[in-house]
């Protein structure tokens, strides 16, 4: 636990709960009147005291990962939340990012004066107190805090066990940033308690305004299910890349082993391959041993499987699946709306690429996948709150409902409706 998280003398966990909520949502009133410049400079010391203050953080985490390692935790799972020197610094500089960007609170949405004289606004405000439950991802810790600093809202922070301590170290630097800086410090505070306190935050409606869980299906699917607290959903990826007949190879072979393989354990890797039968013969020879050279296991249908003696046959699971790892599945298809008949049953609605040089086709395949993301000529790894110019992200939302894809400080508001008269009664 942080030094400075204050503990209620009590032993009920939903008790302990409750009064944590009740708590940021006393911060989050302060929060939601703060000026931009208090709350960038807050941001600006946060990124500074994370470089300072590395070789704490780090060293919970390697606490943290050799509990993992040692536990026979996947490969994959670690990668996500091992902390380096540059991925600390790369979590300060999402939090200097996100001091650059405009202020969403008090934007006003639309305007206008009704006849009869009365003045109508709407407003963006803050949600007020966001709860984030998520799992073995510290570098969440920070952004979390950081787009719900900026966006006025107080955030409660239920990590998984795996990553405690380095969660513990980040929140403790931030919240001493908080208090150095005349801030409310429960404006950002851990969680404890195990599955049981995540439970009583999923049920603590009223107190908390808005849950996010990240990570995997099983989480999301069990905070959705359970919680009587509004959930944004966010959602596993199952990204598909699609080569259409009309595509540059050079451009596709680069894109697919871009999408895969750039970092694997990440939900915007590429986890489907699908190819226009017109150019595989073109394309797929060059297209696996690139993939078999960078180390991927590739499960493809009879098609596929054609082209080489090394590609594993692939089952319904695979393509259903989030692998996380150097393993692809792939297909042939005959048009692009088998392309997207593929998408669309076996997809997790997060991100699809297509590469084509007919704008025709680009067009037609973002109206009908109906995924959150779709790239053009591009990776699927750009599906990212950062490299999208948010600064940061608190997840990518897989929803319909307030906010899909990417989400920012932006999808951290609601809005509030200001109406001004002048002694105006309704007859």
């Amino acid at each position: 636990m942080p030094r400075n998280t204050l503990r209620p003398v009590t032993d009920d966990l939903a008790t302990r709960v409750n009064d944590v909520a009740r708590r940021a949502r006393a911060a989050a009133a302060e929060l939601a009147v703060l000026t931009r410049a208090a709350k960038d400079a807050a941001l600006n010391a946060m990124a500074d005291a994370l470089q300072e203050q590395a070789a704490e953080v780090l060293a919970g985490n390697a606490e943290d990962v050799a509990r993992a390692e040692q536990g026979g935790t996947p490969a994959a799972i670690v990668d996500r939340l091992r902390l380096t020197g540059g991925r600390i610094a790369g979590m300060a500089e999402g939090l200097r990012n996100v001091a650059r960007l405009p202020d969403p609170v008090g934007e006003v949405v639309r305007g206008y004066t009704l006849p009869n004289g009365l003045e109508v606004s709407q407003r963006r405000v803050p949600l007020g107190v966001v709860g984030i439950i998520y799992e073995a991802r510290p570098n969440v810790t920070a952004d979390a805090a950081g787009l719900c600093l900026k966006s006025g809202n107080a955030v409660l922070l239920r990590g998984s066990s795996s990553a405690a301590r380095s969660n513990a170290a980040i929140v403790t630097v931030l919240r001493d940033v908080l208090e150095n800086s005349g801030l409310p410090v429960d404006a950002i505070q851990l969680v404890e308690g195990g599955h049981d306190a995540a439970k009583h935050l999923m049920r603590a409606r009223g107190l908390v305004d808005v849950l996010i869980p990240r990570g995997g299906a099983g989480l999301i699917r069990s905070v959705v299910d359970e919680s009587t607290v509004p959930v944004i959903e966010t959602g596993v990826g199952n990204c598909t890349v699609y080569v259409d007949a009309e595509a540059d190879l050079d451009q596709a072979l680069a894109i697919v082993v871009n999408s895969k393989t750039q970092r694997t354990s990440v939900c915007n890797a590429a986890e489907t391959l699908l190819v226009h039968s017109e150019v595989a013969e073109q394309f797929l020879p060059s297209a696996l041993t690139a993939l078999q050279d960078a180390g991927v296991t590739v499960h493809g249908d009879d098609r596929v499987r054609a082209y080489s003696d090394d590609v594993e046959p692939v089952t319904d699971e695979d393509w259903a699946a989030e692998f996380l790892s150097l393993d692809i599945a792939a297909g042939v298809v005959d048009s692009l709306d088998d392309a997207v008949a593929h998408i669309r049953r076996w997809g997790s609605g997060h991100t699809e690429a297509i590469v084509t040089r007919s704008l025709a086709h680009a067009r037609r395949f973002a109206a009908t996948v109906d995924s959150a993301a779709v790239m053009v000529n591009a990776s699927t790894r750009f599906t990212d709150g950062e490299e999208l110019g948010f600064g940061a992200e608190i997840g990518i939302s897989t929803q319909k409902l307030h906010a899909r894809g990417p989400m920012g400080l932006t999808e951290l508001t609601s809005t509030t409706f200001v109406v001004t008269g002048d002694g105006h009664i309704r007859r």
